[in-house]
């Protein structure tokens, strides 16, 4: 069994611009130029702290044995790194220097150790400032695969693998891997080669973009409906489809452990490549022209196909046109074949979807997708099967056996979720193990736990007989989130809990270790004790712990969580995480307070009102989050909720502002109840869609003392196919575009507002065009407003310089407009 924790989630050199109106501790009134700033140290050395290390779990190797691998991440980068080369085409960023990704943490270093108690091994061999990602074991759990980049004079991804009981590394020699897409290898079943995307041999020099230009771009549309979202990073012309071509393309290699590999097919624009459970075939999914200068790489035409390892024999399963005509709305599919993959429990089967309404959900339809099965050869002859007709989309599914598969089917409109259990092999009548609201957290069963079987494939995890199915929840309730490990009977559906997080903890389960006990890998925590991972013994109810990570903020005072439940004026319930100072005395009377959130939409008020989090979480002080200005004396309302809900008929934006605004008084109102917030001085602050929040609050309020939004959009006629989760359009609800667009209300904005965005913002719709324009429309109308573009920054921000830069321009804001104003 293989468990793996959660994964993390050309620059232009500008100096940090920073446009300023009316800001008393600051340089300059009009423009000015300013080197990087760094907040008070208590914020800096809660940044600089390192996360909790990830960890994976192999299956049981032949002997028995089970290795833990322990992945220490990075700091965060400098902004030297974030300005290394960069290339930003078809919606993907990449370093040409190592055709690998340019942006994220990376692992530093590795640990091995053999559960459940034996004593942690560093890996040796590895390159010195090695930046690891994509672990991955073997099916045999005797290695360990990873990809290290290198930006120095050899250049690239490499490929190496460690020995678990050695814990020794060495380089697969000859091998420089293509990872612009994703994850390059995949173990084959034999745990003896990997399937791998690499670099084609002698692809010749890089195309050069010519400074003079041979003629226009001329894109057109005849008659075609083709709505889209407004993405970046877009190809925008025949000399951007060359470079993406050139360093897009890949070979797909059979690649064996002493570095000998062969070529399998012809390199192509490679976006998958995955061998069939039995090491027989690859299942090849490559992207070709024509392509498109309105949407990513993942709307470009597919072709998807079966490559014989042994004889090299190619069938073609799908060639499907650009994707330019979906409805740009919640459940639409492309027309025709989809979502390709091997059944992980089968020897060489292919399985994908199909819509059965043409992909449109607006259409009447008693059946919405048809899932398929098709097995190897994969020749002109074969059968087709089909294994199950579903009235909702089809969402996910897990494999577990010839008898039991199970099916998730979703509807945004009404927010149903159906699991299904099915039969791959025939002959059994299909059973609904659950129906009902993926919103509602109280009552969501969760969803089934898999593991790696002996091919590498990773499938449900059943109980020994076979009758059960083991199922993992975030166990929503009112006391807060109470993760939980179930046993689903795959007859009825009925669940039987084995195992639950209990107070005064918060503990989260990984995995199933023994099925049998069963045994339980869980993540423990408290609000005092930092993360670490235990084995819990369910039926005995024995803990034994497995990691003594530190606390990796030393012995540094920590502001205390609380968990707050109020109602806002209609009777909906809602919460907050109310933070502290460190060693604060209510006697000394309430605070300045800077409140954060993100409204979230929803059709029911029950479902708007459930708690959401735990009040017995280890504080986690990530670069975006607001907790850190508790020690800077601040109360802080953390995550505050603000349900947007739209009942029957009703869409949620419909009564967007008057919502939002009843959510953020009742916040306010109950920590002045509770007599820590100082309602006269309180502040707001949101990223992205919390940003728009932020300055929707501003614009139609007078709750708040000053604002602070991150990378966010404000003029909803810029994204006019829909935002969030709204899928009407501009031309079939101006109005609401209209009065959800804070830049429709930018002369009513006076309350000082501090905003900050990313110069290279990725994420869709929020271009940094929307802070421009809204500070030149609050500064034109005489408002009081800063505006601060980070270089080289995406939507979250990533180099030290700009995360400590950022935190001194909130503390001074702070400072200046709440907390002495």
């Amino acid at each position: 069994m293989t468990i793996r924790s959660q994964p993390f989630v050309r620059a232009r050199r500008w100096a940090v611009a920073l446009l300023v109106v009316s800001c008393a501790p600051y340089p300059a009134r009009a423009q000015a130029s300013l080197k990087y700033q760094e907040p008070p140290k208590e914020l800096i050395d809660l940044i600089d702290a390192r996360p909790t290390p990830l960890i994976g779990v192999s299956r049981a190797d032949a002997s028995g044995n089970r290795w833990l691998l322990i992945e220490f991440v990075s700091g965060l980068p400098s902004i030297a790194d974030l300005a290394q080369p960069e290339y930003r085409l078809a919606g993907l960023r990449f370093n040409p220097k190592t055709n690998g990704p340019s942006r994220g943490r990376y692992v530093t270093a590795l640990r091995i150790k053999r559960l459940p108690n034996g004593a942690e091994t560093a890996v040796a061999g590895l390159p010195d400032g090695a930046k690891i990602r994509f672990a991955a074991w073997s099916p045999d759990a005797r290695r360990l695969a990873v990809v290290n980049a290198s930006d120095g004079a050899e250049a690239g991804l490499s490929l190496w693998i460690v020995d678990a009981a050695s814990a020794q590394a060495h380089q697969v020699p000859r091998i420089l891997l293509n990872g612009i897409f994703s994850d390059p290898c995949e173990w084959t079943s034999d745990s003896q080669s990997l399937l791998c995307k690499t670099v084609p041999e002698g692809r010749g020099p890089v195309p050069e973009r010519s400074q003079v230009p041979s003629g226009p771009v001329i894109q057109e549309n005849l008659g075609r409906a083709t709505p889209a979202p407004t993405y970046e990073d877009l190809l925008k012309s025949p000399e951007d489809e060359r470079i993406f071509d050139y360093y897009a393309t890949s070979q797909v290699e059979l690649v064996r452990l002493d570095g000998s590999a062969a070529p399998v097919g012809r390199p192509g624009v490679i976006v998958e490549a995955s061998p069939s459970p039995d090491g027989r075939y690859a299942l090849i999914s490559e992207r070709h022209l024509p392509y498109s200068y309105t949407l990513p790489f993942e709307y470009f035409p597919e072709r998807v196909s079966a490559i014989d390892l042994q004889t090299g024999a190619t069938a073609q399963l799908a060639d499907k046109p650009l994707d330019d005509n979906r409805p740009n709305i919640h459940d639409a599919v492309t027309p025709g074949a989809r979502d390709f993959e091997w059944r992980s429990d089968a020897p060489a089967t292919v399985f994908w979807a199909e819509a059965a309404d043409g992909g449109d959900p607006r259409k009447p339809a008693p059946v919405r997708d048809t899932l398929f099965l098709r097995d190897a050869p994969f020749d002109a002859h074969d059968a087709v099967r089909k294994l199950a007709e579903l009235p909702l989309r089809f969402g996910n599914i897990s494999w577990a056996n010839d008898r039991l598969a199970l099916v998730e089917e979703r509807r945004w409109k009404d927010r149903k979720r159906i699991l299904l259990a099915v039969s791959p092999g025939g002959g059994a009548t299909a059973v609904t193990l659950f129906e009902g609201s993926f919103e509602d957290r109280y009552h969501d069963p969760g969803r089934p736990l898999e593991v790696m079987n002996a091919t590498g494939k990773f499938v449900a995890q059943t109980t020994p007989e076979g009758r059960g199915i083991y199922f993992r929840g975030t166990g929503g309730s009112p006391e807060g989130d109470r993760p939980f490990v179930s046993v689903v009977n795959i007859a009825d559906g009925a669940a039987q809990r084995v195992w639950q997080s209990a107070a005064p903890y918060f503990e989260t389960p990984f995995g199933v270790i023994d099925d049998k006990t069963p045994a339980i890998l869980i993540r423990k925590e408290s609000p005092d004790e930092s993360p670490n991972y235990y084995l819990v013994d369910a039926a005995a109810n024995k803990l034994d712990p497995i990691t003594s990570f530190p606390n990796p903020y030393g012995h540094t005072a920590l502001p205390k969580k609380q968990v707050l439940k109020y109602k806002r004026a209609d009777g909906v319930s809602l919460s907050a995480n109310l933070y502290l100072p460190p060693g604060y005395d209510p006697k000394n009377g309430p605070l300045p307070t800077l409140m954060e959130a993100y409204p979230v939409e929803y059709k029911s008020k029950s479902a708007a009102g459930q708690v959401i989090g735990s009040p017995y979480q280890f504080p986690v002080l990530s670069w975006g989050s607001p907790v850190p200005f508790a020690t800077q004396g601040y109360a802080v309302l953390e995550n505050a909720t603000i349900p947007i809900v739209g009942e029957g008929q009703a869409e949620p934006n419909d009564t967007y502002v008057e919502q939002l605004v009843a959510s953020a008084q009742a916040a306010i109102d109950e920590g002045v109840r509770l007599g820590v917030v100082d309602r006269h001085r309180v502040a707001v602050m949101g990223h992205s869609y919390g940003a728009f929040m932020t300055v929707n609050l501003l614009a139609h309020s007078q709750l708040f003392k000053a604002g602070i939004a991150r990378s966010g959009a404000y003029n909803r006629s810029l994204t006019p196919f829909g935002f969030q989760n709204e899928d009407r359009t501009y031309w079939q609800a101006p109005e609401i575009y209209y009065k959800m667009s804070p830049f429709s209300y930018a002369d009513k904005i006076k309350t000082p507002l501090l905003l900050i965005h990313g110069e290279a913002d990725n994420n869709t719709g929020t271009f940094p065009l929307q802070s421009e324009r809204l500070f030149s429309a609050i500064k034109g109308n005489g408002g009081t407003v800063r505006f601060v573009l980070l270089p080289l920054e995406s939507h979250g921000y990533a180099a030290r310089e700009s995360v400590l830069h950022m935190l001194w321009e909130m503390n001074n804001w702070l400072a200046t407009y709440v907390k002495t104003p």
